[in-house]
């Protein structure tokens, strides 16, 4: 496909995101006979949470019972919200396409038996191999050009959508077809968090502005351990560290991973240290093999992490390891808007997951698994392009007088701290709020877009994300998984539910599988 002078280009389907759902999602589309088209906010291969570090995976072999027995784990660990008839599908095919990764020339490893270990991925391989992948299939790429909102035809059927060439000075770009593929990731508001700053909601913005449905939106308060001067949230090493007061004394906490809800709440009262005691001396140089990322910034830094405390702190990644955003609404990654697909964490992974963190190993299962199927099922949907379509988006896009910079510090102030987002109260879900709530009428509408489009609509998406999740949070009235509310410490049976969210002016949540506008009250559920 060449370009035409206008910018727009025309394909069956449009694939948002570079990341390993949109890689697959646009792989399984060509391979369904679609022509297709993946635009990428940054560079495909090399953008994303997945391509910053390693990826273990949810892979087990179809033989004996370690399936059904880490399906059951799950779903008690998930709170009962799983869908066991995802999660085999999931497994099912995950365990082909990680075969195929090995056909495609990926270099897994071998352990010391000669053993093929498929169980894990490394990030930078594992995309480099994925883009060209996608290019061999035939797919165009679109690099550094973010999607800023969708179209859709005269029957509402999403039709494409518009963005810019961000090295080009932000010239336009219109791609016409006949489905969309979302695989833009979760939130993590700028936070930082390793990989993650591509992740600002913009897909579940461009959804929502067309009526689509959001689930488990409670489940977003997920911060990852990191060096108090970094980002750098890979934190399996941290199952061998204890946690030290600042003169180097004890905290009464407990140690690696048992101390994950402990040493947060600590850290409210005063800085909190760790060293990675724990380890054995003769694991010290194959933990480093095993995951390199984590000990660069220490040894920059000259830490020697196995004999010195460092201090810690707590990177939000929010919906990026959470597992909340966009509701399907069939077994194909249909969301609730005709033509509209979703694959990886843009969509949510309750279904697999529950509650808990899909961490690396069940989100990149579902990356891999999803994105599969909605490029599949988008090429099979695929409809003939109309003559007139319009565009949905509707903040963040003309000039105005507000900098997204300030909208993005006033949304920060309200879901990084931990004593707002990790450690939830009615009170203080309400108090941010109201916050939020002013930021989208107030601030919101005259977001002004200046020289940097792409940013104006990540304050928007970033605004409606947190109101999203912190109405869920504040009608999830328990503990449950990762969503935690101190002024309702316990878990209520009744409470084993997903809640559906949606809406922009006027933010609802209800108990999945009610009728749209009926008033089925949430706390109903806990009777």
């Amino acid at each position: 496909m060449t370009t035409p002078a206008d910018g727009r280009l025309d394909a069956d389907v449009l694939v948002l995101g570079g990341g390993p759902a949109g890689t697959w999602a646009a792989i399984a589309a060509a391979e369904a006979g679609a022509q297709v088209v993946l635009a990428d906010k940054g560079y495909c291969g090399t953008s994303g949470a997945a391509a910053a570090g390693g990826n273990n995976l949810w892979y087990v072999p179809p033989e004996g019972s370690a399936r059904l027995e880490s399906i059951e784990r799950r779903e008690v660990e998930g709170g009962y919200l799983t869908d066991r008839r995802w999660m085999e599908c999931v497994l099912d095919l995950t365990w082909r396409q990680v075969d195929r990764l090995a056909r495609w020339g990926y270099p897994y490893p071998t352990d010391a038996t000669g053993q093929v270990r498929r169980s894990s991925l490394q990030g930078p391989e594992y995309l480099r191999l994925m883009r060209r992948q996608v290019k061999r299939a035939g797919v165009r790429i679109l690099d550094q050009s973010p999607a800023l909102d969708l179209v859709r035809d005269v029957d509402g059927v999403v039709s494409g959508a518009r963005g810019v060439h961000r090295q080009r000075g932000n010239e336009a770009w219109t791609v016409r077809a006949g489905a969309v593929v979302l695989a833009t990731g979760g939130c993590a508001f700028l936070s930082g968090a390793l990989g993650c700053n591509p992740d600002t909601g913009d897909g579940h913005l461009m959804a929502a502005e067309l009526g689509a449905e959001l689930s488990g939106m409670e489940f977003s308060s997920s911060y990852g351990m990191a060096p108090a001067f970094g980002a750098q949230t890979k934190g399996r090493m941290y199952q061998f560290a204890r946690y030290y007061h600042g003169d180097g004394t004890p905290l009464d906490v407990p140690p690696g991973f048992a101390g994950r809800h402990a040493v947060p709440r600590a850290m409210l009262s005063e800085p909190v240290f760790a060293r990675l005691d724990l380890a054995p001396p003769q694991l010290h140089e194959s933990l480093r093999w095993a995951q390199p990322n984590f000990f660069l910034p220490y040894d920059k830094a000259g830490i020697d992490v196995f004999r010195d405390l460092f201090e810690v702190r707590m990177v939000l990644e929010g919906t990026v390891r959470g597992t909340g955003g966009l509701a399907l609404s069939g077994d194909g990654c249909e969301t609730t808007v005709p033509g509209l697909y979703a694959a990886g964490d843009v969509a949510t992974r309750e279904l697999i997951t529950g509650g808990r963190s899909g961490g690396g190993s069940h989100n990149g299962a579902w990356a891999i698994s999803s994105g599969t199927i909605a490029g599949a099922t988008a090429a099979r949907f695929a409809r003939r392009l109309r003559s007139s379509v319009t565009a949905a988006g509707r903040h963040g896009l003309l000039p105005g007088s507000t900098p997204a910079a300030d909208v993005i510090r006033a949304v920060q102030d309200e879901v990084l701290p931990l004593e707002r987002n990790l450690f939830r109260t009615g009170p203080g879900l309400r108090d941010s709020l109201a916050r939020l709530d002013e930021l989208w009428t107030d601030a919101v509408p005259s977001l002004d877009v200046g020289a940097n489009p792409q940013r104006a609509r990540e304050a928007v998406a970033m605004v409606a994300h947190a109101r999203w999740m912190y109405r869920a949070a504040e009608a999830r009235t328990e503990s449950r998984a990762m969503h935690r509310r101190d002024d309702h410490p316990d878990t209520v049976p009744g409470w084993a539910h997903r809640l559906r969210t949606g809406g922009l002016d006027e933010v609802w949540v209800q108990a999945e599988g009610t009728a749209a506008g009926t008033e089925l009250a949430v706390e109903e559920l806990a009777s």
